[in-house]
């Protein structure tokens, strides 16, 4: 009899554990330096020129240099520009002739990889490379940035979107939202 109500009594407080269980914890989000929130806004951007609209995230500062537009926000930078261009880029093209500028212009180039991809506009040449950030001004660090390079053509006009944040930064989603959105006016 002591063992019946024995049993029973871990019978009893097993089905009180079962019934008010703890949730375990949500496992915490990592979120390294430069990562865009998946919840980013976007607006269209559509140059003075015209010929072409893509969307960028709400609320970046803008710069425009003639035909070059950028939009920063904090760690990451989009590039836009455009130019006349005979013929459509290649692999062969780009790796030839924006490799080397790359190289000249961009602070600890490390070379990367030429391939033809396709976004909702067609098809563009994608170039990925790392270069090194400059100082920042208050804490004089430099940060190593991974860049996406999207080369469209369309109609005589090459347009290039140059996008670039931390390496390690999870920008895979934000960077495909941008280079989806490209539309030929």
């Amino acid at each position: 009899m002591l063992l019946v109500a024995a049993l029973a009594g871990c019978g009893v407080s097993g089905s009180a554990a079962a019934a008010d269980p703890k949730p375990p914890p949500a496992p915490t989000e990592s979120n390294p330096p430069g990562d865009i929130p998946d919840n980013q806004a976007y607006v269209v951007f559509k140059p003075s020129t015209g010929g072409f609209t893509v969307s960028v995230p709400e609320g970046w500062a803008r710069t425009s240099t003639g035909p070059d537009t950028a939009f920063t926000d904090k760690l990451n930078r989009i590039e836009v520009s455009e130019h006349a261009a005979a013929t459509a880029p290649t692999t062969a093209s780009v790796t030839a002739r924006d490799v080397p500028a790359l190289a000249k212009a961009v602070p600890g180039f490390s070379p990367g990889k030429a391939s033809e991809v396709s976004r909702k506009a067609g098809k563009a040449v994608l170039y990925t490379y790392e270069g090194t950030t400059a100082p920042d001004p208050v804490t004089g660090k430099a940060l190593r940035d991974a860049y996406e390079r999207y080369v469209f053509h369309h109609n005589g006009r090459d347009v290039v979107l140059t996008l670039s944040g931390p390496v390690k930064a999870d920008n895979v989603d934000p960077w495909r939202t941008v280079t989806d959105s490209l539309r030929w006016q």
